[in-house]
């Protein structure tokens, strides 16, 4: 039987998981977490084979917790879940030891199947991800500006892109208002983009956002 954490910050959506997942007779959810704290908490006592991980959640973010998680339960298996295409985070999750990296929007037997893949130890990736892990190793891909950022700078990115103002990012991330200032004036320069709207421009156009 393959154990199950789900760890997500949106209530409904776990219990959803949970339905899907209990069509398959050899997947138990086990436990449930809002939240990256919560799962360690939920690692430590229980064992897990394998943890769904929300890569953006309220607080502490997924690529954070799975970075615990490799270093104190390197034997779990992490599948990170996201609303974001691969593009945004799929090649960095792999790079930091997830076993694959799964969309929302994929179907439920997509879910089940990724989920005996990563328990067995295997990685699961799709035909986009794989191409550009292809791309990765090989060098023949060519370096975007998003790709400069640090984990936390694309996050602070992507919510400006859509709008947030700073004062929401930083109670969303709970950081101090100065804190993603800083962040944004960092964005701006390493992305060499002069304001949000040029921002939000570039995140289209990349296909980051809709």
């Amino acid at each position: 039987m393959i154990s199950v954490l789900i760890v997500d910050d949106h209530t409904m959506f776990r219990k959803g998981l949970r339905e899907v997942l209990s069509s398959a007779p050899d997947i138990k959810v086990l436990a449930e977490a809002s939240d990256g704290r919560a799962a360690m908490e939920e690692l430590r006592k229980t064992p897990i084979d394998v943890v769904l991980l929300d890569i953006q959640m309220t607080g502490r973010g997924g690529l954070d917790t799975l970075d615990e998680i490799r270093r104190l339960y390197p034997e779990t298996g992490v599948l990170m879940l996201s609303m974001h295409p691969v593009e945004q985070y799929g090649v960095r999750a792999i790079k930091r030891g997830a076993l694959g990296y799964l969309t929302k929007e994929r179907t439920p037997y997509e879910l089940i199947d990724a989920i005996r893949v990563v328990a067995s130890g295997r990685r699961y990736v799709d035909a986009m991800l794989a191409q550009q892990l292809a791309e990765e190793i090989g060098g023949g891909g060519v370096e975007r500006p998003h790709e400069r950022l640090s984990d936390r700078e694309l996050r602070v990115m992507l919510m400006l892109a859509r709008g947030r103002t700073v004062r929401e990012i930083a109670e969303d991330l709970c950081l101090s208002v100065n804190t993603v200032s800083t962040y944004r004036a960092r964005i701006l320069a390493k992305m060499m983009l002069r304001n949000n709207a040029e921002l939000a421009y570039y995140a289209v156009k990349e296909g980051l956002i809709s």
